[in-house]
């Protein structure tokens, strides 16, 4: 893996299958192992967005991580993470054992087959925004220029539930 100046990375969690709060907890664990968390969101309950239908609902949250590791090597670490806890990828917004989503690296734009940065569609997702505004309401689309909490005050918030800061 590259070694380079440490950037902060926001990471997006999510569960909604097996203990998904055990989950959450041992995933944050295991991110702190690449770096230093520097912030962590509060849990929300979340309506499942899209997929198969009868899914339960997700736990999401959010932190941010200061890590000497590259933007691919992160999001290959989140991926291992993921395969580590037992997600298996079989169909598209199905319902997961856990999800990490790199959200932002830095002031980093990318777009390649493999690393889209920012997250291309975090600007458009309450569940994305509302742990993310726990972090940084500030904290500035790279392109765009808008606010997490300018993002999150202009989409629905419904089936967004804080469910405890605590975890």
């Amino acid at each position: 893996m590259a070694v380079q100046v440490a950037n902060t990375a926001w990471i997006a969690l999510g569960a909604n299958l097996g203990e998904p709060r055990t989950t959450l907890q041992w995933a944050r664990q295991e991110l702190a192992k690449l770096g230093t968390v520097t912030g962590v969101s509060a849990l929300y309950r979340t309506a499942p967005m899209g997929g198969p239908r009868g899914q339960p609902d997700y736990l999401n949250a959010a932190l941010s991580l200061r890590t000497r590791l590259s933007a691919p090597d992160l999001l290959a670490a989140l991926h291992n993470l993921e395969t580590r806890a037992g997600r298996e990828r079989r169909e598209r917004w199905e319902a997961r054992i856990l999800d990490l989503d790199l959200i932002l690296y830095g002031e980093l734009v990318i777009d390649t087959p493999a690393l889209t940065l920012p997250h291309p569609r975090a600007w458009q997702r309450a569940f994305v925004l509302a742990p993310l505004a726990d972090l940084d309401p500030l904290r500035r689309h790279p392109e765009t220029g808008e606010s997490v909490r300018a993002a999150l005050d202009r989409i629905s918030v419904d089936g967004i539930l804080k469910e405890t800061s605590d975890w």
